[in-house]
């Protein structure tokens, strides 16, 4: 008689099988996890899991070696690509046969069209290039938990491609609203200087772009601070990985109720994700804007669940109005005191005047 199978996990089952280390944590030194061969990538990896990383993602870190490439990739899960180091180039090839190259670099960002065929290439003969992943796959594995049906399955999604520039760095902006701009497309060479749009109402000079990537369900946005500012806490479900993108800074994070605030420091190379419900608040302690990417599963063309909704309707409205937000006059006073501290450690001084009116400090 077979054993019995109850409360399985396909994916993990599956990642484990993969033979490569798995690292779990709130938050993750990227540039520092220790890879080891992945034969079915034909390079080096890791997964890096974030304990806030919902039911629905996970995330790799992918080394290419000099003057290597990876095995030829096809799946039906969707993937956000973000390079952390190195330099190199991907082909993708449609399933009419025709093919798609772009290069990238440093602080690129890049989705997949689902279930193309894809390589990636390391142009550096010198040095390793270092990539992070974020996938949808535990949703789909443990969705149909048959991986021939989500790696050899040769249905087609030609709209995935979209138009050619979205392969070439370029792209079209889709207005809609402060927070709410949008810019389609595949590839993003530079997210350190892409063009960001104003968004007041997140505080402290914040400005952002909303990312249709690959007309995915993956979600990607990158926001900005301002020297000596930092923005207002908000709360939402699980899953969205925050990457250090540019300068340096810290974030805290507490649930309603808590007494004291949990705290985690980064810089290019760190990622974490908040867990569900859970309020947290980023602080820029840099002599330079600082910027992060936000990577979740649920976007704004496509939000695919209820809470996806409420977030992107409620990101930047205060709670007391029903949405996630706390405005600068309700935080808790001991949160400026903080920020005023540590920018003193690093000869910064605070730039929060103009947005702190009737607030406790």
């Amino acid at each position: 008689m077979a054993e019995a199978r109850f409360l399985v996990d396909t994916h993990r089952e599956f990642i484990e099988r993969d033979g490569i280390p798995i690292v779990e944590g709130f938050g993750i030194d990227l540039l520092g996890v220790q890879t080891a061969p992945w034969p079915r990538l034909g390079a080096r990896g890791a997964y890096a899991l974030t304990s806030g990383r919902g039911d629905f993602l996970d995330m790799y870190v992918l080394e290419i070696p000099p003057g290597g490439s990876i095995e030829p990739q096809k799946h039906l899960f969707e993937e956000v690509v973000y390079v952390l180091d190195g330099r190199g180039n991907t082909t993708i090839e449609a399933s009419d046969g025709s093919t798609h190259s772009f290069e990238w670099g440093e602080k690129s960002l890049f989705a997949l069209p689902l279930n193309c065929r894809y390589q990636h290439f390391n142009s550096s003969g010198q040095k390793s290039a270092r990539l992070a992943g974020v996938t949808n796959l535990p949703l789909v594995l443990n969705a149909f938990h048959n991986e021939d049906f989500v790696f050899r399955n040769d249905f087609a999604f030609p709209e995935r491609l979209g138009l050619e520039k979205f392969f070439k760095g370029d792209g079209e902006f889709i207005p809609m609203r402060p927070g709410r701009h949008m810019w389609e497309t595949n590839f993003v060479p530079d997210l350190g200087t892409f063009q960001l749009q104003r968004w007041d109402a997140r505080g402290g000079g914040s400005s952002n772009i909303m990312f249709v990537l690959a007309d995915g369900t993956m979600h990607a946005h990158v926001s900005e601070m301002p020297v000596g500012t930092y923005k207002k806490a908000h709360r939402h479900g699980p899953d969205f990985h925050v990457f250090a993108v540019t300068g340096h800074g810290y974030s805290i994070y507490w649930y309603e109720g808590d007494q004291d605030f949990q705290r985690f420091d980064w810089q290019h190379g760190a990622v974490f994700a908040p867990a569900d419900r859970m309020f947290h608040q980023h602080f820029n302690t840099s002599p330079e804007p600082a910027r992060y990417l936000a990577v979740a599963f649920g976007g704004l063309r496509y939000p695919f669940a209820e809470d996806k909704k409420k977030t992107f309707l409620g990101m930047d409205v205060s709670i007391k109005d029903g949405g996630r937000q706390i405005e600068y006059e309700d935080q808790d006073p001991r949160i400026h005191r903080m920020y005023v501290d540590e920018l003193a450690k690093h000869g910064i001084s605070a730039r929060m005047d103009a947005f702190l009116a009737g607030a406790p400090r």
